[in-house]
């Protein structure tokens, strides 16, 4: 039995779950989400809580088990409260702006990087370098701003690049240090 699988995902006030035939739908206040669900798990609903259980002892329905109730209670902290990134641009000359749907970013190239923001996220830039992801979907937003931090990795000798808000950068001397 997984540690993280027995747990029940309480269920909020303005939140409703719905399972069908392989499909989990998670509806909030600030929107609603869908994953599919295979049979190697069971849901069931009650008392204000949703349970997932395996549905046989095989090693496919214990990985699941975990796993789908991971995804559930993201689900649903995702349409109650939402999920943000903040990345943050540093570099002499490098910037980001939002243009109506898409992200477009001066990385110190000859060309600027153009970036089409996903559905369902927001995307804002403000004039100190700091550019925010916020969306309902934990995965859309982290690979989102995976996608964005890749265009330009920071690097350790003057810290230049795009990083995580939290991301501490261990920064290296570099040969004037040596003497």
């Amino acid at each position: 039995m997984s540690k993280i699988g027995k747990l029940p995902v309480t269920i909020p006030a303005g939140v409703t779950i719905t399972t069908n035939a392989g499909e989990v739908v998670v509806k909030g206040p600030k929107g609603e989400l869908k994953q599919s669900v295979n049979d190697n798990v069971k849901l069931e609903i009650k008392d204000g809580a949703l349970t997932v259980t395996p549905a046989n002892e095989s090693k496919a329905a214990a990985a699941a088990h975990g796993l789908y109730r991971a995804l559930i209670q993201n689900m649903v902290t995702g349409v109650t409260s939402g999920y943000s990134k903040t990345l943050i641009i540093t570099g002499v000359g490098y910037r980001a702006e939002v243009q109506g749907k898409n992200l477009v970013m001066n990385l110190g190239y000859s060309s600027d990087f153009i970036a089409v923001i996903p559905e369902g996220l927001t995307v804002t830039a403000d004039a100190n370098g700091k550019v925010t992801i916020a969306g309902v979907d934990k995965q859309k937003v982290g690979e989102f701003s995976s996608q964005i931090r890749k265009l330009r990795m920071p690097e350790p000798y003057k810290g230049k690049g795009i990083r995580y808000e939290d991301e501490v950068i261990r920064r290296k001397v570099g040969k004037t240090g040596v003497k």
